[in-house]
């Protein structure tokens, strides 16, 4: 019998294409399975070193050929991560993060992580990237790019994957950037940077123009009824694999939230919910979830949900609690057919943010199960305001799940706390009340605000030693602006990154 396949339509719109329909495939390096839909989809292709205005015209898209599976997405040599391309920057700049009275020195440069550890130090007295615990710059691990670059204004959202090999490990960011033109109506794009340690990243000041560059990958939808036409964001990164002709082909796929020029009005001085306009308003734009698959995590194909305007699911009725809009689309493989979803909206009725659950067996047909997590209602709580942002992971320990998540306060300020569940669904627990990581103290690069985490768990390979989570986020200060920090610990108590132990 033939395989079944799925539909492709080109970046030039003429041709349509075949492609093998995907089977399960376990993942090396997470938890749990993860698996390719079985259905028909249609995709469109879309080119991340084309032109903004004609990014439908080129034609050298490779074609989804998908690389083998392995625990990594690209581990050839070091050398490839080095191929930067023409004008890009090799390291984030904090330093123009901080006021100019508590400037601090760079982190270290880039290049020189390979003789380092991958463990995070409690104390900074030996390292020359640390800095002390009152440096204003302490968790920043990635800032601005230069001013004439493509994530020169803002980045954020960062979504973050750990791949293992038998000789290194290799770490990817997804992230949203965007330009510093001078436009508040510039769109954030979704770029990728890659580290070997996760902590000093490469980036691109451009687009990522070969399977192993760094730069940005995905720009908006450029169709009016699209519903990403104004701002995409990273949410969630799965690795999915293919059985057809040799069960060793793997791919991409970015669930993320796409932006429209609509807006809705919510009451807020917090400074992380300024969407896309960099100006202090409480107008937040209308956002959809959408899908885009890869086979090298840089050159992207659009999923065609079944909604109107091409995103997975719209927004409930107007007596639903995500009747405005829906963000931050994360998603869990629970195993065989089971993915779940996790997202936020607002709640116009409660008067604060949550987040919901929705399910499916492909990926793709969502079906929504309600609110899971709202506000505490605790007056003065950091989470008063409500919870967005979550980001789920599988214990691989005790495989429960944790669930990091931005709590907004009554005063504006966002911290992040931490849930947890037996199995992922509707019962979820604070592990306290208070949040376990909070906005710097005042002049630091994170002074603000703290939230959009991304867990990552490290632990020895095949024990259940050295048992420690990192929490990447993004953190706003200095007037508003944003970057991507890092901090380390367990589940109850993060601090944030100081430096390495020498090797």
């Amino acid at each position: 019998m033939a395989p079944s396949v799925g539909l492709i339509k080109a970046c030039n719109g003429n041709t349509t294409l075949s492609v093998p329909t995907l089977q399960p495939c376990k993942n090396p390096s997470s938890s749990s399975c993860v698996f390719f839909t079985k259905s028909i989809i249609k995709l469109t292709l879309h080119s991340s070193n084309s032109g903004h205005n004609n990014h439908h015209s080129n034609n050298n898209f490779p074609l989804l050929s998908f690389p083998r599976c392995s625990s990594k997405p690209d581990t050839s040599t070091d050398s490839d991560i080095e191929n930067i391309p023409k004008g890009s920057s090799s390291s984030s700049e904090p330093s123009s993060l901080v006021s100019k009275p508590q400037k601090a020195s760079k982190m270290g440069n880039n290049n020189s992580s390979e003789s380092l550890t991958a463990s995070p130090e409690k104390s900074s007295s030996s390292s020359s990237s640390s800095s002390s615990s009152s440096s204003p710059s302490r968790g920043l691990v990635f800032g601005l790019g230069p001013s004439d670059s493509w994530d020169g204004a803002e980045v954020g959202s960062p979504v973050v994957k750990r791949f293992l090999s038998d000789h290194e490990e290799r770490w990817f960011m997804w992230y949203h950037g965007r330009p510093n033109n001078g436009n508040h109506s510039s769109s954030d794009w979704v770029g990728l940077a890659t580290s070997s340690n996760g902590v000093h990243w490469k980036r691109g000041s451009d687009s990522a123009r070969s399977s192993i560059g760094v730069g940005y990958v995905l720009k908006c939808g450029r169709e009016w009824w699209e519903f990403d036409t104004k701002g995409i964001r990273p949410s969630e990164v799965l690795m999915m694999c293919s059985s057809w002709v040799s069960a060793s082909s793997a791919a991409y796929w970015l669930y993320y939230t796409g932006y429209t020029n609509e807006s809705v009005n919510i009451i807020s001085e917090n400074p992380c919910l300024r969407l896309n306009d960099g100006r202090e308003s409480s107008k937040l734009l209308k956002s959809l979830p959408g899908l885009a698959v890869s086979n090298d995590g840089r050159h992207w194909a659009r999923v065609e949900g079944e909604h109107h305007s091409g995103a997975l699911f719209g927004v409930g009725d107007e007596t639903d609690w995500d009747s405005l809009f829906i963000s931050s689309p994360r998603v869990v493989c629970h195993g065989n057919s089971d993915f779940r979803m996790y997202y936020h909206s607002f709640d116009a009725e409660k008067g604060h943010f949550g987040i919901g659950l929705a399910r499916s067996r492909d990926g793709i047909r969502w079906v929504k199960l309600g609110k899971i997590l709202g506000g505490s209602g605790k007056v003065g709580s950091f989470d008063e305001f409500g919870v967005m942002n979550a980001c789920v992971a599988r214990n691989l320990r005790d495989g429960k799940y944790v669930m990091a998540y931005e709590g907004v306060g009554g005063d504006g300020k966002s911290s992040i706390g931490v849930a947890v569940s037996d199995d992922g669904l509707m019962d979820w627990v604070r592990v306290q009340d208070e949040a376990v990581l909070k906005p710097s103290e005042i002049g630091c690069w994170d002074d603000e605000c703290v939230g959009s985490p991304c867990l990552v768990q490290i632990m020895d390979r095949g024990t259940n030693d050295n048992d420690e989570w990192r929490l990447y986020y993004r953190g706003v200060g200095n007037g508003g602006r944003g970057a991507i920090g890092m901090a380390v610990g367990d589940i109850t108590d993060f601090r944030r990154w100081k430096g390495f132990h020498a090797s």
